[in-house]
Parts: C-alpha cells; structure tokens; sequence
C-alpha cells in the first residue's frame, strides 16, 4: 500500500530580518488583506458573532459610536470583499416562515405558560418547592386542631359571642367547696379490675338487620311509639338499687348516665349537674327531675354558633328535645316487629301491671374501686342479637342532622359514598355526645353499638324525619378511634368519689361551669331540689283571680307541665 506524498510548497527565506519579502509575488492573490495600526485594539482572533445584516444601516447609524475592537474586523469598506459577497448573494434563496395554517375545526390547543412541564427547569423547581411548603404549612395547622379537638381544651373557646347558662340557679345560701379545673382531668388514670354482675332486669326485642342495609336511596320513614313507656330513673329512686345499698354490696351507687358525664366531663362545653348525697358512709350519685342529662345535646362541640331563641326549631334546648324524640323512636323501630323477647332474672323494676314498655334490659354491675370501696351501677342495654348461636348485647343510638348549613356536610349526598367523613363531622360537632354513648357502652359490657342516622325530612320541619343508615362499631375499637381511654375515665370517677368521701353527711352538688373549662361543688341545704312536698292551700282572697280578656290574649302559647309529684290545682276554665 503506498501513501500519498504531501507537498509543503516553496517558502521563501527573508535573509534581512523577519517576516515575508517585500515582493508583491510572494503574496497570494486571491487572498484578502486589510493593514491595521499598532493602536487598533486586537480583542479576539475571529467574531462570529456579529450581524452584518443591513451593513449600509449600520454604517450610516454607527459610524460615530463603532467599537474600536470591532472596527479591525470590519470589511465592509473594503473592495476585495465585492465579489464574495456578490456569489453569496446569487447562492442565497429566501425560505418562507410563516406557520403552517390552523385547521378550522377540532380542538383548539392552547399553550399554557403555567403548566409545570412548560416552565424552565429552576422556575419548575422554585414551584415544586413552594408547594412543598405550603402543603407542610397546612398538615401542621391540621394536626394542631386534631389534637386540640382530641383533648378537648379548645372547646371552650369557641363560640366567644354565646352566653351559656348555668344547668341549674346558682343561689347565695349555697357554699362553694371546691373548684377543680379539667386540665387535672387528662392526668388522671386509674385501672379497675372487670365488673362482677349482681343482676339483670327487663325484657330485651332482637335487632332487625334488615335496617343495616338502609341507604339515602331507600331510606324509612321515623315511625313514633306513643305507647311505648321509656324510664329515666335516677339512682335514689331505684328500687333495686335501694335493696342493693341495704344489703350493703357497695359503697358508691350511681347510673351508666351519671358515669358517663363524669368520665367525659373534660369534652363537655353545655352546663351540667350531678347531686351527690353523702348518707352514712354510703355515696349516692343523682340527678334532679328534668334534668339537663335527661336530653342530648346537639352541636355541643361545634365551632358554629346556634340561635340563641329558645323558640327557634334550631336552638340548643330545642335540639336536645328533638333527639331525645329521635333516640327513643330509633331505639324501638329497629327491633324486629311482634319478635321473641328474651326475659332476664326480674321483670322491668319500674313497670307498673299491663303496661306496654320499650325494649330495655338493667344491667347492676359492681366495680372494685379500692380495698373497701365498691361502685355499684345501672347499665342499659336496647337489644339482643343471635350471631353463630351466641348473645350479643347492643345499644341503639341515632345521630340527626337538622340542616347541613350548620354542619357543612349533607348527609343524603355523602353517606353513601364519603361515610368516613360523615362520622368525622359529627365527632367534630358532637364528641361529648358519642363518647359518652361509648363510654355507656363499655360499662355495660355492650357486643355492638348501633349508630343510626336520621335526619329532617325538610330543615324546617322538625317533627318529621327519615332514617338514612345504620352503622355498628365494637365499643373498645370505637373508643380507641375517638382516644377514649378507660383508665383515665375510672380516674376522673375515682378522683371525685375520694374528694365527696372526705366531705361530712349532707347533700351536694357538682356543676358545670357554663363558660369555663371546671367544675365546682357547692353544699347545698338537705330540701334542695325536692319536689315531693304539698303547698297548704291559700285563703281565698290571697288566691289569684282570673285573668281578664286583655291578659288573656297577651298569654304565651306554650304551657309548662308540673311535675308529677306537686298536688294538682284546679284552675277554671278562662272564658
């Protein structure tokens, strides 16, 4: 294989100094030469950059203010360069830019300059970057009102512009003993051992199960029970409870109801109270007739305010009546219709011969508190359930949505499909409420608890109403959803019954402070709160008189009923 020979060429020889010869044969004629000065201003080698598009503009216009550097490069004035840029010239061919025409019809893409894959890679990493922050911003606000809902010390200051009142009239002859803030309450934690039960009463009906596969779609109408009796005895009225202290099985008597509000008393916003009656060495935990236990409150919890008129279909007081209406009828509609009753060791002890009752088992159940301290209680149970042979006790409660203004989530649109964030609003809005129903359904050692939802046929109608679900939830799994600890609620009841065992013989009251996070006890006189007593009759010119036309027609349309133990009057019809 032979290599091509490469020919250097004659190079001329300068014997007087450096640099070519003088000789104009030495220099190429083709090649192109501009002389420049010592002064001109070598910068670079070569510009490629410059634009030397409209030359004759930019040398009329820039002739003055021209760069020293790049006046060494400029050619233009030179004649050598003519013919090159005449061939350039005749090789160029102009090539159309215009965008190709847009079809008339079809989708009409638009570009987007905020679209994360049109941003520049830093501006698409500042974007991302943000965002992260912001989305951490927001998961610590949420985890801070979690929490806060979760120990409820944030309840009681929402809602600065209601006035709460006082569960009952605070009189002047009564004397405060104690005071106890529910920040101690948290603290508290105390282990019992499991109940021993002393006896069952009543007559249990078996769940429909039918009724758990009710939807917003098919919902039920609320049925009423007008016949049905429904008991809520306090714990000295109890006569099993009477016979229970004689035989001195405990120390302390009490109801799942009383309990229940003193182990969930630090979520509680609405005033309430509790008598306590010390008698030997024996305590008795009551309440009074008519009292605010008796009803369940409604939006208790919730950062959005109620009317405040009590004639108003959506106050507080009228709320509670309504689900107390609701609770009762759910409790008996859900049973299965004309059904077996499982009877217990005695008869329903608050029954009178022949009188049609609601489907209630009493469950007296013993607590060790201490080493000669027992807690004696009376739990409730709504119904009875066969599962693989095997009893299960339940207890039937109902949740109402009075309109999803307040609430912020409708529930005929949500629980079929978001029932998760349902129950996530009503623990939001009512967590005394359903803990104390778990609470209740711990202490009587309930298999399932049943939570219904029934909500108004129309928001301003309240006296008719549908069922829209009913859900079951195992208490101990329901608690620990809701961070209901059993140790820190037999705390609470084991620092109350310590603090009532050192008082003298007397009766007592424990209340709510309608606008504070605390409770106080105040000894009250032995006939407070008694209403079995009988008013001599008055003479008759110190009686009222009837009132005349004008005054009757200024009477307010509702009437107040008596209770029941007053001697009944009679008062002439007004004409």
């Amino acid at each position: 294989m032979t290599i091509p020979e490469f020919e250097v060429g004659a190079v001329p020889f300068n014997p007087d100094g450096w640099g070519p010869l003088d000789s104009s044969s030495t220099t190429g004629s083709n090649v192109p030469f501009a002389s420049f000065s010592r002064s001109d201003k070598l910068g670079r080698i070569a510009d490629f950059t410059r634009n030397l598009n409209n030359q004759t503009h930019n040398r009329n216009n820039n002739r003055n203010n021209q760069n020293p550097i790049d006046s060494v490069f400029d050619f233009s004035a030179d004649d050598s360069f003519s013919t090159l840029t005449a061939d350039h010239d005749n090789s160029f061919r102009l090539v159309d830019g215009k965008p190709a025409p847009r079809p008339k019809f079809g989708p009409k893409w638009r570009y987007n300059h905020h679209h994360p894959r049109n941003l520049l890679p830093q501006r698409r990493d500042e974007e991302v970057e943000a965002k992260k922050v912001q989305a951490e911003k927001d998961r610590t606000r949420r985890d801070r009102l979690y929490h806060m809902n979760r120990t409820g010390n944030n309840f009681h200051q929402r809602r600065e512009a209601a006035v709460f009142k006082s569960s009952v009239e605070i009189q002047p002859e009564w004397n405060m003993l104690d005071q106890i803030p529910f920040s101690t309450f948290t603290k508290l934690s105390y282990s019992v051992a499991e109940p021993e039960d002393l006896l069952f009463c009543g007559a249990l009906e078996a769940y429909d199960r039918s009724f758990d596969r009710i939807t917003p779609k098919n919902e039920r109408r609320l049925e009423r029970f007008k016949n049905r009796t429904f008991f809520k005895v306090t714990t000295t009225d109890d006569p099993v409870i009477r016979r229970l202290a004689n035989e001195d099985k405990a120390t302390v008597f009490a109801t799942d109801a009383i309990l229940s509000t003193l182990m969930c008393a630090s979520r509680s916003v609405y005033s309430w109270d509790i008598v306590i009656q010390r008698v030997g060495n024996k305590l008795f935990l009551d309440k009074r007739d008519g009292s605010q236990l008796d009803l369940l409150s409604v939006h208790e919890t919730s950062q959005e305010p109620l009317p405040e008129s009590k004639d108003d279909i959506n106050s507080a007081h009228s709320l509670s009546v309504e689900a107390a209406y609701i609770n009762q009828n759910f409790s008996q509609q859900v049973l299965v219709k004309e059904g077996k009753k499982v009877a217990f060791d005695e008869a329903n002890p608050f029954a009178s011969e022949g009188e049609e009752v609601a489907s209630a088992a009493y469950r007296y159940r013993r607590w060790k508190l201490d080493n000669d301290m027992f807690l004696v209680a009376r739990c409730e149970l709504q119904s009875v359930l066969d599962v693989n042979d095997k009893r299960q006790f339940l207890t039937v409660n109902a949740l109402n949505e009075f309109d999803s203004k307040y609430s912020g989530v409708d529930w005929r649109q949500k629980l079929e499909t978001q029932r998760g964030a349902v129950l996530a609003t009503e623990l939001k809005n009512n967590a005394n409420k359903l803990a104390k129903w778990t609470a209740q359904a711990l202490l009587g050692s309930a298999d399932m608890m049943k939570l219904g939802y029934v909500s108004r046929v129309h928001p301003r109608d309240h006296f008719h109403h549908v069922i829209l679900g009913v859900v079951g939830y195992k208490p101990k799994d329901f608690a620990s959803q809701i961070n209901l600890n059993m140790n820190n609620m037999w705390g609470i009841v084991k620092s109350i019954v310590d603090l009532c065992m050192k008082l003298n013989e007397g009766k007592y009251v424990l209340v709510k402070d309608p606008s504070k996070p605390q409770v106080r006890i105040y000894e009250v006189p032995a006939d407070a709160f008694e209403n079995d007593y009988v008013e001599e009759p008055l003479p008759e010119e110190e009686q009222a008189q009837p009132p005349s036309e004008d005054a009757v027609n200024a009477l307010s349309s509702e009437i107040s009923v008596a209770a029941t133990d007053v001697e009944d009057k009679e008062i002439d019809a007004v004409p």
